[in-house]
């Protein structure tokens, strides 16, 4: 049995995630909280296995509550919040302070939606309470940075993550250089309202330009993009950006898998394949694809995923060439552009592939 606290100011909120919690029959709702300080002096007592938060409550919000369950008794924390729907990278704030993962607050319960509302939820929260790391930067002792022998230059470099790809892919983009010589494609599985705040939060933090990406565009060197929610980011003939509505593979849309292939099919050996923090197999296909091209995987080590799934997939299909901790991702990246592409070469940060 998963024992859930549940915490918001809304009474009708409460007592819709109630409802769709109580079809699922391995999770039991052990008690709900108004606010943060309420949440606090509850947690000796009830003990859950996961706590679900909204953001903005009175007395103490959720990013407060975030931040003292972290430091006193961690444990996974899910962010149910309406917030982000304009945008707001606010949510995201979380997330930085400890939190695993978020969903969307659902306002209201139309019998048609119950099921599948209950299904995600309960999913989300079967993923987090297996969830048992809580470490954080600095704690893995450092390694020499990714060096391998020039050959092809770094053309692209494509990153695939889900459950905690968040702060990993905050981490890894935070930490590459202005000019990186490539551009860098990213997928992660997330629900659609929130792409568009993550996004805004993670270019806070990044040095390069961070944007989903644009049906026709040409990915630029030093780029950042983003899959769009709810298609598939491929590569045309041309290099150009193809979003695709084909079905979904590995059961999402967009999907790593698909990425990484078109990756590896456009660059050949030019293509750098990243696989994070994920429950399930999407990417691991697809790195199988890369490391077929002559191209370079880099699959994240089990001690720093939040959910060592995807990553362990790569790595049992013989598909990842490297296991790095969150990190020592970045370093790598640089390194080996900087090895392939001409330490000190002249940034191509506005130029087309």
């Amino acid at each position: 049995m998963i024992r859930v606290l549940l915490v918001d100011d809304s009474p009708i909120a409460l007592n819709i995630l109630q409802r769709l919690l109580s079809l699922s029959p391995d999770i039991q709702v052990v008690g709900t909280a108004a606010n943060g300080r309420e949440a606090l002096a509850l947690l000796p007592a009830l003990n859950p296995d996961v706590i679900c938060t909204d953001l903005h409550m009175p007395v103490m919000d959720g990013l407060e509550l975030t931040r003292a369950v972290m430091a006193s008794r961690p444990r996974p924390i899910l962010v149910v919040s309406v917030s982000v729907e304009t945008g707001s990278p606010n949510v995201f704030r979380l997330l930085e302070a400890g939190a695993v993962d978020v969903y969307p607050k659902p306002r209201a319960i139309l019998v048609a939606d119950q099921e599948k509302l209950a299904r995600e939820l309960a999913s989300k929260i079967r993923i987090l309470a297996g969830v048992h790391m809580f470490r954080h930067a600095g704690t893995v002792p450092p390694r020499p940075p990714l060096s391998l022998p020039p050959s092809s230059p770094v053309r692209i470099v494509a990153i695939g993550a889900s459950t905690g790809g968040p702060q990993a892919l905050r981490e890894i983009l935070s930490h590459l250089p202005i000019g990186f010589p490539a551009p860098v494609l990213c997928v992660q599985h997330i629900g659609s309202d929130f792409l568009s705040g993550m996004i805004a939060w993670l270019a806070e933090a990044s040095p390069l330009p961070v944007c989903k990406a644009a049906q026709g565009e040409v990915p630029q060197a030093g780029v950042v993009y983003f899959a769009p929610e709810d298609v598939h980011l491929e590569l045309d003939g041309g290099g150009r950006f193809d979003l695709s509505q084909a079905p979904p593979c590995d059961d999402h849309k967009p999907s790593i898998t698909v990425t990484l292939r078109a990756a590896a099919r456009y660059f050949g050996a030019g293509a750098v394949g990243v696989l994070l923090t994920g429950m399930g197999r999407d990417g691991a296909e697809g790195m199988v694809a890369i490391a077929a091209a002559g191209g370079v995987t880099i699959a994240q080590d089990e001690a720093s995923s939040v959910v060592y799934g995807m990553p362990k997939e790569a790595v049992a299909l013989g598909a990842a060439q490297h296991v790095l901790p969150i990190e020592q991702i970045a370093p790598a990246l640089a390194a080996l552009a900087d090895n392939r592409n001409g330490v000190g070469a002249t940034p191509r940060r506005k130029e087309s592939i």
